[in-house]
């Protein structure tokens, strides 16, 4: 249903944290001059954990009316509360979201049982297509795959977004599940390689800063090209890491605000990128602009 580049927005702000609406359209703008195949709002780049639901529900509605139909949109909408999460994806298919992205449930380690039973409420209770999203080192809870397995079955449930950056867990998903979900890569270090094996895109934090050469990069390996998309790969490696020195998205937003593209804004409890790093995040932006 979707494939490609698909952007982990940041969610630009003012120095005292409310959302910066001017700078949220020029990334948006900036996204579609470079060819940036969907854009998903509100996932963990975007700081959903400390944006309360209104202003969640806020900014997913006003990414949808920026991008206005020109390329996909998708939202993320989960939470640790079941019924917060309807709620959320509720918001997000009322404000012309074209798919939701919902996160396993962190910090109250639900078993398998609980994924299952919490992702089926939601994608029951809201017809919205629905993507899954693993990403254990953030959750403290692993999605198995013999649970994605049993939740392909639900008819809306169209994909997972793999971020263990496992790649002999990103090909067992194509192999069980890739008939009846599409797999896409949560790890830009890994992106290239499980697209090639069978994923339909990435769901970028890398693209944030290099749209352009992420798009291009993903499409060379939809299309089979290992070695055009290595090439290009080999520029981002820089960016893949450095932009992980700090927890995401400290670093992605600095590199943002260092190139012009948003103020300084960030919501404690995350803090700005320590100036230690800088220098080693500015080398990763030029080694990814470089030709």
């Amino acid at each position: 249903m979707f494939s490609g580049s698909m952007v982990a927005l940041v969610t630009p702000m003012h120095t005292d944290g409310r959302v910066h609406q001017e700078s949220l359209e020029k990334l948006i703008e900036f996204h579609i001059e470079n060819g940036t195949d969907a854009i998903v709002a509100m996932g963990t780049t975007g700081e959903s954990a400390t944006l309360d639901e209104k202003e969640h529900c806020q900014v997913i509605k006003q990414v949808v009316e920026m991008v206005n139909d020109r390329i996909p949109v998708i939202a993320g909408t989960g939470a640790n509360s079941t019924t917060e999460a309807i709620e959320l994806t509720q918001c997000a298919m009322e404000a012309g979201a074209d798919a939701c992205l919902l996160v396993t449930p962190y910090y109250n380690k639900p078993t398998q049982e609980g994924l299952y039973q919490h992702f089926k409420k939601i994608a029951e209770t809201v017809a919205i297509p629905q993507i899954l999203y693993n990403v254990p080192g953030r959750t403290a809870v692993d999605m198995l795959p013999e649970t994605v397995l049993r939740l392909s079955g639900i008819s809306n449930i169209i994909g997972i977004k793999d971020a263990t950056g496992d790649l002999q867990r990103g090909q067992q998903l194509i192999n069980e599940c890739g008939d009846k979900l599409d797999i896409y890569s949560g790890d830009d270090a890994t992106a290239m390689e499980l697209i090639l094996l069978g994923a339909k895109g990435d769901i970028s934090v890398t693209a944030n800063i290099a749209p352009k050469a992420m798009h291009e990069m993903c499409a060379a390996a939809l299309a089979g090209d290992r070695d055009t998309a290595a090439t290009i790969n080999e520029r981002l490696l820089g960016l893949h890491s450095k932009l992980f020195v700090e927890s995401n998205p400290i670093p992605v937003k600095w590199a943002l605000y260092d190139m012009g593209l948003i103020p300084e804004g960030i919501r404690l409890p995350l803090t700005v990128l320590d100036a230690q790093y800088h220098d080693v995040v500015r080398g990763a932006i030029k080694q990814a602009s470089a030709s």
